[in-house]
């Protein structure tokens, strides 16, 4: 390589560099405007918030959700028998769940998700028991 060669070389690099920052400016630009954009959504509604507080007469408010969610009762009934291997459908009779197909599918893709968080295994296929 000679240095002609060479020069055109570190030109080229240099080019690139500067189309690189320039297009990384861009992108700072974009995030800044919405990143400021989402913090003014966010004053708006805290503002909202504390004004709906302030006009809630006090012992008015909305009875809490239930926290028993379908993964808790799940894994609460694993919990409840570490040994036992269910299947989605025996799992559901356990629990006192309708057992149609669909409702059974959608409790199989929880158990799915379980498995994949670490809280179950799946020593076979459609079986899941509590991890130890």
């Amino acid at each position: 390589m000679n240095i002609s060669e060479l020069l055109a070389d570190l030109q080229d690099q240099h080019d690139k560099a500067v189309s690189r920052a320039s297009e990384l400016r861009d992108q700072i630009d974009h995030l800044t405007a919405a990143l400021a954009e989402t913090e003014a959504r966010l004053a708006d509604l805290d503002i909202t918030r504390k004004i709906i507080a302030e006009r809630v007469p006090l012992g008015t408010e909305p009875d809490q959700p239930e926290t028993n969610t379908a993964y808790q009762a799940i894994v609460s009934a694993f919990n409840q028998h570490p040994d036992r291997t269910s299947r989605a459908r025996e799992l559901h009779e356990l629990l006192g769940m309708p057992t149609d197909e669909a409702t059974v599918n959608v409790t199989r893709s929880r158990l799915g998700r379980l498995v994949r968080q670490g809280f179950l295994n799946q020593p076979g296929r459609g079986r899941y028991q509590k991890r130890t």
